[in-house]
């Protein structure tokens, strides 16, 4: 058969590309499982009471038209489901896409199969394929990658939730049934039970074709398809050797469970061959199956997987291999001199090391609380006594194997690279070598007690012609001659009695060293490296497995901080977990291939930072202690120092305190800095990025926790609150300034840029509440994957973040009904004993807490509540003058002329008949928001003229030129106009009084109804003599 991935092989080409496209599935749903929306799973009883009227199941399709007619008769429900349709469709797409993607790619697989059969792809049928090597793979693995698909959808995303996206999207998406695969996606992925024969009903869903199950299924059993048998000698490492092949395996009998339930002698066979010693399978990427709990429900696996009750590891030989692994890294043990001599024992070492890893690492992994039974969780207790397991030793193995890896690659690499010129180098030495030795004998270089011989002398030269003519581009028969040429030598001392000349014999075991080394040169290639590939695999540790050992590591760079560069093997031997997926999408040349390496890589990224972020944690609280000292201990130098005081400012055993904690930061700081420049995949992890990132992230945490504590559920003051986040952010703020030197990084930069996110995705999220269409965390402007903003959940139904809480308590405190405010002093006062509750100087506390960024983000939220009283008063006044128009309109008219002034008592009849309606609480409302937005303005306009007075007088003149050019309709003025009106916000230069908040149509009578308003409401105005004005008493 010719290549069967060759370009003008069709059938090759169409199935490696269904196994590319599997791939890219799996990558997608993988990126998309952390994505799900909260309100689709239901959780909490309010969104169960909010949603489930317009969030439902499959029950949808069964009463369709029952479930629309509901939302149509309901505004508040109609309204909802609009929003919802609004906000989500986007996201419900992505996970349709992916779900229609798991039907389309069986259905496609099916038909590949049936044209196989029909005959339609020459001299093609599926046991041809199976013959050849890459044929049986791709064969394999494209059924495999079902079942894959269909295990990691009903792990990540629960049936339930995945009935509620698909209704939503069919019924937000407006398409028709002819349009989609609805139906069929609906039958395959609905609802599962994960209990008896999981996942049997499950893959008979869409059934693969059967011919193909078995053919497949007696491949597996009897043939090494990966070729793996090669690269692990020994018998005890079968069960490794196989371990692909076990886990495409366990997969594809998942289709055939009358073998799992009946077969007991086929299974038996199965478990013999590839889980004699183990029972946990590494599936894809991170997923493992135990096969004690996969397989409970089937009679004749459950049977034939009692043999794997005995570990085949133990807590000693862990100890002993760490012991071993040490004594090879050694400085000076492994070298480029001695490499070729050791490879081979160091290849067995780490293919003993490795095996052990993988055992011990899957076998005392956490199980799932979800699906562990009693009999997986004895198991697992009674390896953990055997083994001795102590994580801190597996550990410590793993840095040592994975960084011994490393250095072999390295060193065999540069021999690789050096080969030619390193063999044309020994070749050279040996000759001259030679050549001086038959100078010797010539008598023209007499030694002592070396007598002249002409034979020996031309026979020398003859073998230095010999060793001159040997050509490195034929390396086979190049070292056959050179075999020859040291068994000459020797057999030159051994007949011609040289043996007891220590110098001659010391010259031909130099020459004939040469030689060997040149031989051991010219066998180096890469079958070394692709059997350290092979044998160095982690990608079962992909995930939540590596992740265990996270605190571990973590406390291991905590004591010695130049660990990281350590760590770094291991993360590049985690990279190997991408080769394969990658490795088909490459083989199709699929367009998918940039994007499953860029997510790969960055979920590799991900995990390196979050064990890294130790080193930014312990920075900030060292940091912690440095301000300490430097606000409390430390006294700040005066402009003028007596010569007395001097001892009273030296402060040396504080200042030699702030000396010591710089210094350990700055080694923290260093120790990841030590790390080389790394290719993971396909991003590069540069160390100072990754430290930046980190601090961000830590920085991030901690500004979070400041905001987000500070407006919890303790009854103290507003202002105290203010002042307690002010000093905090204060004191970040000088820690960064600090630390910018330390740790060569922009402090003040950071600092600026990680406040100003954080406060504008709050302002972004909180402001969801009243937007139709919401911007979800992860499609904000200001999230990012690297340093993503996480903000605590809060049990408060009124704020989704920090800022709704403040927002909220600012208009809590400064309720009309129970303060008075007072124009003069721009303050709010209680209006029972006269204390201040909100004043000028309050503003520069919230400026000092929140900054120019939360100012502006606070008078936002502050205008959508305006809008929201808005829309109530419009309302209850179209009501008031649609039920009494024509009483209006007789009233207007008796009124007339408007210049006329009227009593009071004119407008006793109509306000006794209307008076219920015209409760101005929402103009109230109104007016104490515009009045903080008011001294918020004036307070963004003093930060802004005193900070920052060129560029405020520059925008306060171009403002002017526009509005003039807006007068004069200028040309091409209103987007300028717009991205002016924008850079002008953060300086306070906006009316709120002249902001549109709301349109709508003209309302009749809308300046009666106000008039009737204020009439109404003068009663309740007193004069006071204490502050000379009138006062509005409720």
């Amino acid at each position: 058969m010719s290549d069967f991935l060759a370009e003008n092989n069709l059938c090759g080409q169409t199935l490696v590309k269904i196994v590319s496209r599997g791939n890219a599935i799996i990558a997608n749903l993988l990126s998309l499982k952390d994505n799900i929306p909260q309100i689709f799973r239901l959780e909490t009883r309010a969104d169960v009471l909010r949603y489930g009227d317009v969030i439902v199941d499959l029950k949808y399709f069964s009463e369709a038209d029952a479930f629309e007619h509901k939302i149509d008769q309901n505004l508040t429900l109609r309204d909802l489901d609009d929003e919802l349709r609004e906000s989500y469709i986007e996201v419900l797409s992505d996970f349709y896409s992916v779900f229609e993607s798991i039907y389309r790619f069986a259905v496609e697989l099916n038909k590949f199969v049936e044209d196989i059969q029909d005959g339609h792809y020459i001299q093609m049928t599926l046991e041809t394929i199976l013959w050849d090597v890459e044929g049986r793979q791709l064969l394999v693995e494209s059924l495999y990658l079902y079942g894959v698909m269909l295990l990691l959808v009903d792990k990540y995303i629960e049936g339930p939730i995945r009935e509620r996206m698909i209704t939503s999207f069919y019924r937000y998406s407006g398409l028709q049934h002819s349009e989609t695969n609805i139906d069929d996606v609906c039958k395959l992925l609905r609802s599962t039970k994960k209990i008896g024969t999981y996942p049997q009903d499950y893959f008979r869903r869409v059934d693969p074709n059967p011919t193909l199950v078995q053919l497949l299924i007696g491949r597996l059993r009897s043939d090494d398809i990966y070729n793996q048998l090669t690269s692990y000698a020994l018998p005890e490492h079968r069960t490794t050797a196989l371990a692909s092949q076990a886990a495409t395996l366990v997969i594809i009998l998942s289709f055939a469970p009358h073998i799992l339930q009946n077969e007991n002698a086929t299974m038996r066979e199965i478990c013999d061959k590839f889980f004699y010693d183990n029972y946990v399978v590494h599936v894809y990427m991170g997923y493992s199956i135990n096969l004690v709990e996969f397989w409970d429900g089937f009679k004749s696996a459950k049977a034939a997987l009692e043999i794997c009750k005995s570990s085949k590891t133990n807590g000693t030989k862990i100890k002993q291999l760490v012991e071993e692994v040490k004594k090879v890294l050694k400085e000076g043990v492994l070298v480029e001199e001695n490499i070729l001599e050791k490879a081979t024992k160091v290849v067995a070492l780490l293919r003993e090391c490795n095996v052990t890893l993988r055992w011990t690492m899957l076998h005392t992994a956490p199980l799932s609380t979800e699906t562990a039974t009693k009999r997986s969780r004895q198991f697992r207790d009674q390896i953990l006594q055997e083994v001795k397991f102590d994580a801190e030793i597996i550990l410590s193995l793993l840095l040592q194997v994975a960084e011994l890896e490393l250095k072999v690659k390295e060193l065999y690499t540069k021999l690789l690279n050096e080969k030619e010129s390193k063999w044309l180098e020994l070749k050279k030495e040996a000759k001259e070598r030679i050549e001086e030795l038959a100078e010797v004998f010539s008598g023209n270089k007499p030694l002592s007690r070396i007598e002249k011989n002409d034979n020996l002398c031309h026979w020398l030269k003859t073998k230095a012609t010999q060793i001159e003519s040997l050509d490195f581009q034929k390396l086979n028969f190049s070292g056959r001659k050179i075999i020859e040429l040291i068994r000459a030598l020797n057999d030159m001392l051994e007949y011609h009695n040289l043996e007891s000349q220590i110098q001659v014999r010391d010259w031909i075991g130099e020459t004939t060293g040469c030689l060997h080394r040149m031989l051991r040169t010219g066998s180096i290639n890469e079958d070394t490296l692709v059997t350290l590939q092979i044998i160095g695999d982690l990608g079962y540790a992909w995930g939540v497995l590596i992740d265990t050992f996270t605190p571990q590591m973590q406390g291991l760079i905590h004591k010695d901080p130049f660990a990281v560069s350590k760590l770094r093997a291991v993360f590049l031997k985690l990279s190997s977990a991408m080769d394969i997926p990658l490795m088909r999408l490459n083989q199709a040349k699929s367009q998918e291939l940039v994007t499953v390496s860029s997510y790969y890589s960055g979920e590799l990224v991900a995990y390196v930072q979050k064990v890294l972020q130790i080193i930014p944690e312990s920075v900030f609280s060292l940091l912690h202690e440095i301000i300490e000292l430097q606000t409390h201990s430390v006294k700040e130098l005066p402009t003028r120092l007596d010569k007395d005081k001097v001892k009273d400012y030296a402060q040396l055993e504080a200042r030699h305190q702030i000396s010591r904690l710089t210094h350990d930061m700055s080694v923290l700081t260093e120790g990841i800095l030590m790390m080389k420049s790394t290719l993971v995949g396909i991003i590069r992890i540069d160390p100072q990025v990754l430290l930046e990132r980190g601090i961000r992230k830590e920085l991030l945490r901690q500004l979070i926790l400041t905001m987000s504590g500070s407006f919890g559920s303790v009854k103290v003051s507003l202002e105290w609150k203010l002042q307690q986040i002010a000093q905090r952010v204060d004191g970040i703020r000088r820690s960064f300034e600090y630390i910018g030197d330390y740790v060569n990084s922009h402090g003040l930069k950071i600092f600026q840029d990680e406040l100003s996110r954080l406060l504008n995705f709050s302002a972004e999220q909180e402001s969801n509440v009243w937007k139709k269409v919401k911007i979800l965390p992860f499609h904000s402007s200001y999230q990012s994957k690297e340093v993503p903003i996480q903000l605590p959940s809060l049990e408060d139904p009124l704020a989704a973040t920090f800022l709704g809480k403040l927002v909220n308590e600012v208009l809590s405190l400064t309720e009309s009904k129970s303060t008075i405010y007072l124009a003069d002093t721009s303050s709010w006062y209680d209006a029972k004993y006269h204390t201040p509750l909100l004043t000028p100087d309050s503003f520069k506390l919230l400026e000092g807490a929140i900054d120019i960024v939360g100012l502006v983000g606070v008078d936002r939220l502050f205008s959508f509540h305006c809008a929201k009283e808005l829309e109530k008063l419009i309302k209850n006044f179209q009501s008031e003058s649609s039920s009494n128009l024509d009483i209006l309109s007789t009233f207007h008219a008796e009124l007339q002329p408007a210049s006329k002034v009227q009593q009071l008592s004119a407008y006793g009849p109509l306000l006794l008949r209307i008076s219920r309606t015209l409760i101005p609480t929402a103009l109230m409302k109104i007016g104490q928001i515009q009045l903080l937005r008011k001294r918020i303005q004036y307070q963004l306009q003093v930060s802004g003229n005193l900070n920052a007075k060129h560029i405020y007088c520059a925008l306060g003149v171009a403002n002017n030129l526009t509005s003039k050019s807006l007068l004069a309709k200028g040309e091409n003025i209103e987007e300028f106009a717009y991205e002016l009106s924008t850079c002008s916000e953060p300086f306070g230069m906006s009316d709120p009084m002249s902001k549109i908040y709301v349109t709508l149509k003209p309302i009749q009578h809308l300046p009666l109804l106000l008039a009737l308003v204020t009439v109404h409401q003068l009663k309740k105005l007193t004069f006071s003599k204490t502050v000379c004005m009138f006062l509005f008493v409720i």
